[in-house]
This record gives C-alpha cells, structure tokens and sequence, in this order.
C-alpha cells in the first residue's frame, strides 16, 4: 500500500521530487526545505521521499509540504555515516518511483546519499537527476584501522561512482567544491557549481517567544551556540572557551554571563544521548554548569528569541561545509565567533561581522571578552552582518538559481 502523505498541495507547474534521508532538524534539512518552499514558490508540484519524518522534529515548513516516507522499517545501525542511510534512501527511491499512486516527476534532486540515483536510473531513465552535495561522505568517517579501511573502500569507491551518475552537480560552498574536486578523482571533469544555502527572512521577522524568556533575561551577556548535538560539532570548544573567559571578566562581569547551548537532538540517535552527557559533564568538571544552559531540539521561535536577545553567537566546528546558523545570527544582526575554516570563511568577514579564530578556546574567549568590555560592538557587527546577508544570501537569489537548474534539467 501507497504511504500517505503528510500534506498536499495542488499546484499546476512540473513535478520536483526530493530525496532525503531523514527530514530532521540540521543545516542539510534546512537546505532541502528551503529548496523545496522555493521551488514551490515558483509554481512546481513538490514532493519529499524520505525514510524518516517527525512531524514533532522538524522545521515548521517542513509540515506545510507535501512528504511521504518509506524505508523507516530497515535498521537504521548499517554501517556508518550517510553509507548507514543507503539502504533506506535507496528503498525510499525505488517507493517514489514505481508507487502507482504518486504523480509522474519531471526532476530529481538528491542530496547526502548518491546511492538513490542508480535506483533512479533504473526505473525513470529519462528523468534527470540533480544532487546537492553538502561534503562528501567518505570525509566524515574515521579510518582507525587497516580494518575500516579495508571494508570503507567499496564504500567510498560506490559514493563516487554514483555521485557521477547524477545529470547536474551543485555544492554548498567553493570549499566543498574544492574538497569534491580532491576527493573524486575519476570525477575530475565535473566542475559542481555553488549554490549558496540561503535565508527566508520572513521566518525571522517575528515576536521574541515567551518561552524562553527565563533564559534570555537571565543574564546581560548571553552567548548562544547552535549546532546539533553530535562531536564533530566540537561543542566543547564552547565550554572551554567560557571557562577561560570566566578568569578574564570581574566577578560582576561573570554573574552577567551565561552559554546556551541549543541543538538539534534525536533520542533515536545515540550519539546524540552520549554527547548530550557527555557535554553536561564536561560543564561539572570544569566548574561552569551554573553558567550553561542545554537545550534540546528547540523550535523555530525559541531560535529567534535567542538569536534576539544574545551578544554573540560561537560556531565551533572545524571544516565546516558551509553552516546556515552563521547567516541566521548575521541577519537577526548578531556577530559570530566562528572557527577560521571552512564555509564560515566564505560567510563571515572576519574583524566586520564577527571573528575567525583558530579552535582554541583561548582565542574563543579573547574574542568573547571584546563583547562584554564593549557591548557597542554587537550593534556595529551586528548591523555590518545584516547586510551582508542581505547582499550575497538572499532567498530571492537561491530561488532563481535552483528554478533556472531545474529548468535547463527538463529541456
């Protein structure tokens, strides 16, 4: 039996069906959201496959689209990284295509998980394919043993095998474009060109929520960080950083200060559970719990009301592929302390809209400590990271770009 959608639309323009593995809350379902509302917008009849979908774990437009999942019975603990999704997005993709229910798709678009695309090609031959690479897969996993190493390699040589099936090839960053062109070898004739994630800035345009307002008005300095729950994440950078900002603030400075740290978390995830305790310890040992605050899968509103009432936002991880929470903070004009790598190089101007600071916590909290001795600063960054999205990420941008890609895909 067909599975249900979860909302329908009736629109009259072609049909854009998306691939993705799990319709959570992170900065890749956040893109394929945003792609599709965008695509939307633009009069195309969309339509979401993924394995997973919480309506209670998602973002709020995600309820307003049309989704439909399948594969959610197959174990989710194959293997590792995007490769333990293969198996589910390729079942999800074989479901969309031969579902007699489901209307004709005029175009795909994959990203994560390359491993759909030949399942694609086999039952919609004519039909093209675009894929989202967000970083390639293979980088994300450790190589300890000769082992892993050993039983990783088909893996990685079936990542690139298909990733080159796809008809069109987009990043999210020229950092990631220049890691494809270093990984995929036999794929050194693809140029990806850069789609920028972008912002709909109607969703930040809002009341500060209520329910966090024991939060926000707890202290003067509140510093923010935003990522999921997962150690690649390196949120720890975080918690150091404040318990070396705590020797160089008074003890009135200190009583003002406070972190929160917000994320994205799944109890099916257990790497989510793990780092969550293991987070709150590091906080008890090193004598900050007082000044933290750990919050777990928060909605769209508390998001704004955060970004609305702190100083500063940290963004901790290293190689970053792109991160959509720097252009968050910069719109809602609050500056951000971000690690000098990766997609936050291409984001933030260092010294104007925030600091790029190696991942060390002394340089997190010298950096820190500017915006505490003088608050001024969060309103000129602020207001210089405010144009600045505004200028190069505007979601009016990203929906021409990606219409225009779709479109040539169709002729």
């Amino acid at each position: 039996m067909a599975p249900e959608p979860h909302k329908r639309e009736e629109q009259g323009g072609p049909a854009v069906f998306f691939l993705h593995p799990d319709l959570g809350i992170g900065g890749a379902e956040r893109l394929i959201v945003d792609a599709a509302v965008a695509l939307r917008s633009r009069g195309c009849r969309v339509q979401i496959w993924t394995p997973r979908f919480d309506p209670s774990r998602c973002f709020s437009e995600a309820r307003q689209l049309e989704v439909r999942t399948a594969g959610d019975w197959l174990p989710r603990s194959i293997l590792e990284g995007a490769t333990r999704s293969a198996p589910r997005s390729a079942w999800s993709a074989s479901r969309c295509t031969w579902c007699s229910s489901v209307r004709e798709p005029d175009a795909f678009v994959c990203d994560q998980v390359s491993a759909c695309i030949p399942v694609l090609r086999l039952f919609r031959t004519r039909k093209k394919v675009l894929f989202y690479c967000h970083f390639p897969d293979q980088l994300l996993t450790k190589r300890e043993s000769f082992i892993k190493r050993l039983y990783r390699a088909p893996l990685d040589w079936l990542e690139e095998y298909t990733t080159g099936l796809a008809d069109c090839i987009l990043v999210n960053s020229c950092f990631t474009a220049s890691v494809f062109k270093e990984t995929f070898k036999s794929l050194s004739h693809v140029n990806p060109d850069v789609l920028y994630p972008s912002l709909n800035f109607s969703r930040f345009d809002t009341v500060v929520s209520a329910d966090v307002a024991s939060i926000v008005h707890k202290r003067r300095f509140l510093f923010l960080s935003i990522n999921r729950y997962e150690r690649k994440k390196n949120l720890i950078l975080a918690l150091e950083a404040l318990h070396e900002l705590r020797s160089r603030l008074d003890a009135h400075e200190w009583s003002e200060t406070h972190l929160v740290l917000a994320g994205g978390y799944d109890e099916a995830v257990q790497e989510n559970v793990d780092y969550y305790e293991e987070l709150k310890a590091v906080a008890a040992r090193l004598g900050v719990e007082e000044q933290v605050t750990f919050l777990r899968s928060f909605s769209d509103e508390q998001k704004i009301a955060l970004l609305s009432s702190c100083i500063c936002v940290l963004y901790t991880p290293s190689n970053e592929h792109f991160g959509i929470v720097p252009l968050e903070a910069m719109y809602m004009k609050c500056p951000v302390i971000a690690v000098n790598s990766g997609g936050p190089l291409e984001s933030i101007v260092n010294n104007q809209t925030g600091f790029l600071c190696e991942p060390l916590p002394t340089q997190f909290a010298e950096a820190m400590e500017k915006f505490v001795k003088d608050p001024a600063l969060k309103r000129v960054m602020g207001a210089a990271g405010r144009t600045r999205v505004l200028e190069k990420f505007s979601s009016e941008a990203f929906t021409e770009k990606l219409y225009q890609y779709i479109h040539r895909l169709m002729q």
